[in-house]
């Protein structure tokens, strides 16, 4: 399956496992966000692992 969104909703704690998982996607500062102009099939596993591993359950994608 091809990931054409990644999305992260209100809720991030800014614990910033996201960005230890898959730096090429996410940035946390203040609050995580996902990174503009990147090939997100290149990194679906990490976003996937991302995803699964936010303890508030807030990273989305399609």
């Amino acid at each position: 399956m091809a990931i054409s969104k990644v999305w992260i909703e209100d809720g991030c704690t800014s614990c910033g496992l996201c960005e230890d998982i898959c730096p090429e996607v996410f940035k946390v500062e203040d609050i995580a966000t996902v990174k503009e102009g990147v090939n997100f099939n290149d990194f679906e596993e990490g976003i996937k692992d991302a995803a699964d591993s936010c303890p508030v359950e807030v990273i989305k994608y399609e």
